[in-house]
């Protein structure tokens, strides 16, 4: 093994990631298990999580196990909890990934329901799965969680107010957890920036939304995500917590 396979190396570490079935999770999950982990694909599609397993299992060798929930309902998450724990004994790293911002055309057009709904799975479930994967981390003596957030939360629009302000909650959340959980458990915010994954498709990418603001001038195809996940996934981000890790393009 040489000295950067050593330094990302996950062998037998599991990961337990939320929206793993398709865009940047996906590209996460499939990273971990490269890295010698295995791994629990969790979302709402259980179609989806199934076969991302199935994939994951065939090209990497490593166990996946898919799990169908709704990361945005409280009571749905002790279960996925107690599953992963049953099937493998333990959970490395938890990566909050799961989350979602409706589009609106007004502000008066977001209802109660709908900004509750954002809130619930980008903070709201993210806290509870942290709670419950935090405390059992402490106990086993080390572990690792990843909330990934969004760009939006430093430079909100007023196309995405809900959404933003759910993951400048869970940006504040990541220091605080940080904080309950060391020395043993780091936690760390992954910022990501605009990537052209599936939901991309219904973003309006004329005039002045074709990313030249951003340092780079484009957009991030998902498997650019990567080598940020497994850094702070890894022992390679061993004196980082309670930080935030940009993969965004280089917003101004």
């Amino acid at each position: 093994m040489g000295y950067a396979d050593g330094l990302f190396d996950l062998t037998d570490r599991v990961v337990l990631i939320t929206g793993g079935s398709r865009g940047l999770g996906r590209e996460m999950a499939f990273a971990a298990a490269r890295c010698g982990a295995d791994v629990v694909i969790a979302s709402r599609n259980m179609d989806n999580c199934v076969a991302t397993a199935a994939e994951i299992e065939s090209q990497t060798g490593r166990t996946a196990m898919p799990y169908q929930v709704h990361v945005g309902r409280w009571d749905q998450l002790d279960g996925l909890v107690e599953a992963a724990y049953d099937r493998f004994g333990k959970v490395d790293t938890l990566i909050n990934n799961a989350g979602m911002s409706p589009l609106y055309d007004k502000l008066t057009d977001v209802t109660e329901k709908l900004f509750d709904a954002v809130v619930n799975l980008n903070l709201k479930g993210p806290f509870r799965l942290s709670a419950l994967v935090g405390e059992r981390m402490v106990a086993a003596g080390r572990g690792s969680i990843i909330n990934v957030s969004s760009t939006g939360s430093l430079r909100p629009n007023g196309g995405i107010i809900p959404y933003a302000a759910a993951k400048a909650g869970l940006n504040a959340m990541t220091e605080g957890l940080a904080q309950a959980f060391g020395p043993t458990v780091r936690v760390n915010t992954l910022m990501a920036g605009p990537f052209l994954t599936d939901v991309s498709k219904a973003w309006d990418l004329s005039g002045d939304n074709n990313f030249g603001h951003l340092a780079l001038k484009r957009a991030g195809d998902p498997p650019e995500i990567v080598g940020a996940a497994l850094f702070l996934a890894s022992d390679a981000s061993s004196f980082t917590t309670g930080s935030i890790v940009r993969a965004d393009g280089g917003i101004p």
